[in-house]
């Protein structure tokens, strides 16, 4: 998504077509993420994150050699095919280390990972396009990847305690089932669906708005990823020790509505200084992440131990499907028009708002499951 303005002057696609391929590795994760329901339960974690991120890391280096937008958005699939199911894998992996009174604060570090990643990681990709081209970014992350398969089978320790507590002859229907039939368990997936899809809803177009509306260059683009991603290093572990000491819908209420701030600013930004847009950039990055961890901590803790890995793989099918639909949405509202600058992002800020808000009285619903 960074590279937004990029992909659309170097394949002289539409702002729909481009939504296409932001969405296009989003549906194809919610494919895997319903396929991971029946499989990730049933092996060990490390065996079954290795395999995931094998394919996710050779995805992304074929990604380097595409010369057209059908390739692209083709191995982008195959990529989101293996890709989908990563955070289903890591939020697991969380979840099952930590009691859910101290899970805040380890969602709060992941989710500062997470931060890392975009201070680091996305500054030097854009950096990487903007001096090389774009081809460049895709090829160090796809090596970086298979590099890490490499710690991953080497280091990562064996992770098989939820095979203890499950059901020996568990069959498909049967695991659909008990996450479908208990209310909580539901309730917990449609908090987390309406939850990505109000987050994601202005996101695709954040760095080519800022470039064709509010004058930002490309490489200028990569410090709203670094101070973001900076401020919320900071910022995320914070708000998950708030969580754990003063609970999960105070702080998520308080969070969420900070975030309508930056949201409803950045849609309607007009011509500034680089300084102000990047302050602004950084209070949405530090607001709009920090609202998912407290509601993320209660929706892992709906389901059990032993089903926890089928539940977390529906939740991510469920966000992979929102990811996907909220680019469709935006990119069938904004516009460029003839003036060569986007329309009616402003809309899309909106829309995510009245979101935001319907997700605060889902998260409320959502109870503590046993052995959490």
């Amino acid at each position: 998504m960074p590279l937004g303005d990029i992909f659309i002057e170097e394949f002289s696609i539409s702002s729909s077509e481009y939504s296409l391929l932001v969405s296009a590795y989003a549906l194809a994760a919610f494919c895997s993420s319903l396929i991971g329901v029946f499989y990730l339960d049933r092996f060990d974690r490390r065996t079954a994150l290795l395999f995931i991120y094998l394919g996710f890391g050779l995805g992304t280096l074929a990604c380097a050699f595409a010369d057209s937008y059908l390739q692209l958005i083709a191995l982008r699939i195959f990529t989101g095919f293996f890709g989908g199911m990563i955070g289903a894998m890591v939020l697991s992996v969380v979840s099952d280390l930590y009691p859910f009174k101290e899970r805040g604060a380890a969602m709060g570090i992941l989710f500062s990972a997470f931060s890392a990643a975009s201070a680091l990681g996305v500054p030097i990709g854009i950096y990487l396009a903007a001096k090389s081209n774009w081809q460049l970014p895709f090829m160090v992350i796809g090596l970086f990847a298979l590099a890490i398969c490499g710690f991953v089978f080497l280091f990562f320790p064996k992770m098989t305690s939820h095979l203890k507590v499950q059901e020996k002859k568990m069959d498909f229907f049967k695991t659909i089932t008990t996450i479908t039939s208990d209310k909580n368990q539901l309730n917990a997936l449609l908090a987390g669906f309406v939850l990505i899809l109000a987050h994601f809803m202005i996101i695709p177009f954040i760095s080519p708005y800022l470039i064709k509306n509010v004058g930002i260059s490309q490489v200028d683009i990569a410090y709203q990823f670094f101070f973001g991603g900076l401020a919320t290093i900071v910022s995320a572990p914070y708000i998950g020790r708030m969580t754990d000491k003063y609970g999960v819908m105070k702080v998520f209420t308080i969070v969420m509505v900070l975030s309508f701030i930056p949201t409803i600013i950045i849609t309607n930004l007009k011509i500034v200084p680089l300084w102000v847009a990047i302050g602004i950039t950084t209070m949405f990055f530090v607001f709009a992440s920090g609202r998912m961890i407290s509601p993320n901590t209660i929706i892992t803790a709906a389901a059990s131990t032993a089903n926890r890995g089928s539940f977390m793989s529906i939740k991510s099918a469920l966000q992979q499907l929102a990811i996907g639909l909220s680019a469709l949405i935006s990119g069938s509202i904004v516009y460029i028009g003839a003036d060569n600058l986007y329309h009616s992002y402003a809309y899309v800020g909106y829309i995510s708002i009245v979101l935001a808000v319907v997700a605060i009285f889902l998260v409320k619903k959502i109870r503590v499951a046993d052995g959490n």
